[in-house]
């Protein structure tokens, strides 16, 4: 299985346009992060977890052979904004796969009511097959997947497990019995928004409290705002096992 970072950023604290702040005038592009996104390849086929504003860049850079199916954490727009730009692959492949939980289907339905139930459906919308998650496994092309649910505030949100692999963004808390499903770790991927605390999201302590209690062999950290600082400074306060992701970083599980 190979992963890639397509985004390790967020819309969280975002500096405003023309902002001088030293992490978004940074050369190093480790410091250059869309919006938060994995590609995952499996066998003959590839799915993305979440589909954020930024994904027809993230796809032009990527440059994937095909999307056979996405699959999403939450309903929120760093997330979801960028699904009507799937229509390539649904033009070349035709019909494409989502997989949310039934209220996150319910608001992409209405966000995006062209696509979905328009009676007057326009020319080269993309058809999109509804598969609802809930919070037990399922199978996509011969692989496991099993839903790992936290809170997002007060919002819940699914983290997703593939084999020795798992994906768990824009989180604050988790469940122990939650945690049980992250045990056996070969890779970790977990959000650390920053060295301050917040109200949605995990820190930096936080995400390195949950690594060490899970034991993951190796630890990425993802959802990176600009105030947790440069990547190369951070690496260094890192553990030897936790690493900052940066956009276009591939691993092979």
């Amino acid at each position: 299985m190979k992963i890639t970072f397509l985004g390790t950023g967020t819309s969280q604290g975002i500096p405003v346009i023309g902002s001088t702040h030293p992490v978004c005038l940074s050369s190093d592009f480790k410091d250059k992060r869309l919006r938060v996104s994995i590609l995952v390849e499996w066998g003959n086929y590839t799915f993305l977890v979440d589909c954020g504003p930024d994904f027809r860049q993230q796809m032009l850079r990527a440059n994937p052979e095909r999307i056979d199916a996405i699959l999403f954490t939450h309903e929120h727009a760093d997330h979801t904004a960028g699904l009507d730009d799937i229509r390539p692959f649904f033009f070349k492949q035709g019909d494409i796969n989502i997989y949310a939980h039934q209220r996150v289907l319910r608001q992409l339905t209405q966000r995006f009511e062209y696509i979905f139930t328009s009676e007057i459906k326009y020319p080269g919308v993309p058809n999109l097959l509804q598969n609802e998650v809930k919070n037990k496994p399922f199978t996509i092309n011969g692989l496991e997947i099993l839903p790992v649910e936290g809170l997002h505030y007060k919002l819940p949100v699914f983290g997703y497990r593939f084999g020795s692999f798992a994906y768990l963004t824009d989180m604050k808390t988790i469940s122990d019995t939650e945690k049980q499903k992250l045990k056996n770790l070969e890779v970790l991927v977990i959000n650390a928004l920053r060295e301050e605390e917040h109200i949605s999201h995990f820190n930096l302590e936080q995400a390195l409290a949950i690594i060490l209690e899970l034991k993951p062999m190796r630890a990425y950290l993802t959802h990176i705002s600009h105030h947790l600082g440069f990547h190369e400074a951070v690496q260094q306060k890192l553990p030897e096992n936790v690493f900052l992701a940066y956009d276009g970083l591939e691993i092979t599980i």
